[in-house]
Parts: C-alpha cells; sequence; structure tokens
C-alpha cells in the first residue's frame, strides 16, 4: 500500500531525523551573540555556517551581507514556475547573552537533548525556527519529486534582532529589488500552546519619547517660591493624568483615527482561546485586570493601541524631605499601535497635543527614540489561509488565530517591501526566550518542519492575487 502525501512527508522527516538534530547542534554551539562586542567574531562565524548550510541544502545562491553592524545571510532559489508566487522567509541567528551563573542548568552553548526537548541559547529563539526550513525544504522537494521549490523561496536571516534590528531597515531599503515578495513568513514567533497550534496574524507597532520639563533655573525653596511659580514635577503628573480617560481611553485628539476595527470574526476566535485570566495575573504579577473599557484583556493587548508611562521623575529623590520647587521633571512614554495607525501622524499629533497640556512657565523638549509601524494580515489572505492549512495538517487539528501584543522588525519587510506579513512559529511560552534553560520542544520543532513541506506546494496551488511582486522604488 503506497504512502499518502502526508505521511511520505513525516518518513522523510524521521529518516532524517537524527542529521537535522546533530546540524542544528553545531550551529546553536557557536555563541553569537550580538550585544557583546567580544562575541563580533562568533555571530560572522553563525552566519558563515548558516550561508555554506542552505548552500549544501540547495540554494543556488546565497550570500552574507554587509551591515555597519552584524552581518544578515540571504539566500535565493528560484522556481521552475515562472508564475509562481515569491516567498520571502524571515529570522535571526543572532542569540542573548547567555552562562550558568546566569541559572543555566548546563552549558547554554552545548545543546544536549532531555525528555525530549533540546536545551541550548537559540534553541527556540531563533535558530531552531530558523532551521526547521531547511529539512522542510527538502522533504518538500523529495515526496513531490520537484527539483526546485514551487514556489520562488528567499530567506534573510539577521544579526542584529537581540540587539533592536539598529540597521535592519537600512538593509532591506539597501536591497529591496532583491527582496521583492508576494508575502513574507516570519519564523520567530510561538504558539499558543503546545495542545493549541496557532497562526500570529499581527503585531503591534511602536512610538516612543521622553519629555523634559523645565521650570526654575535651579531648584528653590518651596516656603519662599511654591505656589506661586509653576513646578515642572506638578506639570508631569497633570500631563501623565490628562493621558487617558475614565475609561482607559487616550485622549490624545486623532489617536484613534483610522485604527482597523476587530471584525466579529477575529473577536470570536480570539474568544475560543483557552484563555485563563487568572493564570495570565499571575504570570503578569498583576492583582487586576485594566484597560479601554469594552475589550477583553486580549482583545487590548493584541488588537488595541495603547498608551503607557514608562517612567516619571522629577526633583528629590534622596532619604527624608527637601523642601524645594524642582528644576525639572521627566516623563518617559510608549505607545503600541495597531493598523490604521502611522507611527510618524502620532508623533506628530503628539507634539500639538503636549504644549497645551503644560503651564506657562514651563519649558519642554520632546525626543522620539525611533517607531516601528504596526502589521496585520486579513484572515481570509491566501497566503494566510495557506499557512494555516499546513500547519493544521501537520498538527493533525484546527488551528487558531493569534496577534502578537508587542513589536518587531517585521514591519518594516512589511513597509518597505508592500507585502503581507505572515507568522509560522512552533515555540510556545515554557520554551523561555531569553531565559535560563531556553529549549524547544522536538515534536514542535519537527512539527514545524513538516508544516513548511506542505506549505509551499499549498501557496503556489491557492495563491489568487498578481503573482508578481512590486519591486520597491
Amino acid at each position: 500500500m503506497s504512502e499518502t502525501p502526508d505521511s511520505a512527508v513525516r518518513t522523510y522527516i524521521d529518516t532524517h531525523r537524527a542529521t537535522f538534530l546533530d546540524d542544528l547542534g553545531e550551529w546553536l554551539r557557536i555563541p553569537s551573540v550580538s550585544a557583546d562586542p567580544d562575541h563580533a567574531p562568533d555571530v560572522r562565524r553563525s552566519a558563515e555556517w548558516l550561508a555554506a548550510k542552505l548552500k549544501e541544502t540547495g540554494f543556488p545562491t546565497t550570500a552574507i551581507w554587509e551591515t555597519d553592524g552584524a552581518p544578515a545571510v540571504y539566500a535565493h532559489w528560484p522556481s521552475d514556475d515562472a508564475d509562481a508566487p515569491t516567498v520571502l522567509v524571515y529570522g535571526h541567528h543572532d542569540v542573548q547573552p547567555a552562562s550558568v551563573a546566569d541559572g543555566w542548568h548546563t552549558d547554554p552553548f552545548e545543546p544536549h537533548i532531555h525528555e525530549n526537548r533540546l536545551y541550548a541559547r537559540g534553541a527556540a529563539d531563533d535558530k531552531g525556527q530558523v532551521f526547521f526550513h531547511t529539512l522542510g525544504l527538502r522533504a518538500h522537494l523529495h515526496t513531490t519529486g520537484r527539483t526546485s521549490p514551487a514556489v520562488h523561496l528567499k530567506l534573510l536571516i539577521e544579526g542584529e534582532e537581540e540587539s533592536g534590528s539598529p540597521h535592519f531597515r537600512a538593509l532591506v531599503e539597501e536591497h529591496a529589488a532583491q527582496l521583492a515578495a508576494d508575502a513574507v513568513i516570519v519564523s520567530d514567533t510561538g504558539m499558543w500552546s503546545e495542545t493549541t497550534p496557532t497562526v500570529c496574524t499581527g503585531m503591534r507597532g511602536l512610538v516612543e519619547c521622553e519629555i523634559e520639563l523645565h521650570g526654575p533655573d535651579q531648584d528653590i525653596h518651596s516656603g519662599s517660591f511654591g505656589g506661586a511659580v509653576p513646578n515642572p514635577a506638578t506639570a508631569a503628573a497633570r500631563l501623565v493624568a490628562a493621558l487617558h480617560d475614565d475609561h482607559a481611553r487616550v485622549t490624545v485628539p486623532g489617536f484613534y483615527d483610522g485604527i482597523v476595527p476587530l471584525t466579529d470574526a477575529e473577536r470570536t476566535l480570539l474568544a475560543e482561546l483557552p484563555f485563563d485570566e487568572a493564570e495570565w495575573l499571575r504570570s503578569a504579577k498583576s492583582h487586576a485586570t485594566h484597560g479601554e473599557a469594552g475589550y477583553s484583556t486580549l482583545e487590548r493587548i493584541w488588537a488595541r493601541p495603547t498608551a503607557e508611562v514608562n517612567g516619571i521623575a522629577g526633583g528629590y529623590q534622596g532619604a527624608g524631605g527637601k523642601t524645594i520647587v524642582p528644576t525639572s521633571a521627566v516623563v518617559k512614554l510608549s505607545f503600541r499601535l495597531v493598523a490604521g495607525q502611522d507611527p510618524q501622524r502620532i508623533e506628530n499629533t503628539l507634539r500639538d497635543w503636549i504644549p497645551g497640556r503644560l503651564p506657562d512657565g514651563i519649558r519642554h523638549t520632546v525626543t522620539f527614540s525611533g517607531s516601528t509601524r504596526p502589521c496585520l494580515t486579513p484572515l481570509d489572505h491566501p497566503a494566510l489561509q495557506a499557512v494555516t492549512r499546513s500547519m493544521s495538517r501537520a498538527f493533525g487539528r484546527p488551528v487558531g488565530h493569534t496577534r502578537e501584543g508587542g513589536s518587531g522588525p517585521a514591519a518594516d519587510l512589511q513597509d518597505v517591501l508592500d507585502a503581507p506579513v505572515l507568522f509560522l512559529g512552533i515555540s510556545v511560552p515554557s520554551d523561555g526566550w531569553h531565559a535560563p534553560n531556553e529549549k524547544v520542544e522536538l515534536d514542535l520543532l519537527l512539527k514545524g518542519v513538516e508544516t513548511t513541506a506542505h506549505l509551499w506546494e499549498d501557496l503556489a496551488a491557492n495563491w489568487s492575487t498578481p503573482h508578481t511582486p512590486r519591486t520597491p522604488s
């Protein structure tokens, strides 16, 4: 009795499992810590290792792309089908710092397997999730009899994600024509849980700023001058208090303009997730939920914009009292944005709003520290549906949908390349990204392999929009 396509993929993966894990272990031994200048040679060695392994996988084009910081890896394997869609896979090969002194049970750069879990720095974030594409691609070729992928396949694996991707947008802009794609697959994310596979459909954007308030030219006596001159610390408190109304909505005029609202279908899907709010509160180290009225906790952190006070300071901070009117105060704010909001417009709106909230005699400066655009792919997009179907085939069960409350460089790819961004990840919350004893569940890692083995053929067969990617200007 002949094998089914799905069983043939699983047989191929099982046959090559040991070699795949040996290769991954070799890569994980390279301490590619981008935040530590002493590890710069290791980050380069990591890029060279990956480029060579992608060449060995079959990619006819591989290259190391230089930046003003750490190198990225690019690879391209055109399909024999000229009209096939073009897909770009994004990930990163740098990792967070790690040492036994941090609380690791073993050397973080000496991978080991225990109870079907692979422990090592980068096992989940992000080398394991990048590397599953290599075996998945080989399984795709072997089981379909193809000599090239069913899609024009490109990879961009950066080397500075764990350092904030300071040179990533410039890299994408420089190579925009080579990176042009119909869709972007980001494999630097996760699922809801081991038993609830999900696909992420979007991430929030981010605007951060620091507001410096200046009053008297120096600290002055509160008895001689207090109550008769403006106090910058009081102004800072009033400014922060004015940021939200009684329903936790941001009061900055125009803040919510243009937002893409949650659809009824999306709200239903989010409500179906097995969310335990009490457990979530424990993980948040908080004693109550709070947020914009009319929305659930998941909707608030995934699909609604927010304004947070990250810090507020001013005046005397030492022991005991000091009766002064302080010379200055500082407020640090961050704004998480959702689809339909433009970071630059939000910055301009804030610049216009702040002066009207300050009394005469309080001078201010506002410094913005960079921004990230939000990204969102509609549930009915053919690429998202292909990812969902492929993951469902691998896991043998329905796949849900989530969003990410955080922000990342994926938005730069969407912005520069004008392509939808999809998220394909198999990591789970217990994997401990950035923490001691980071691990990846091997069963889930191989489900990621299996998903990609199905994905490229599904995408090619069901893509229903024009296949020619826009060449960015």
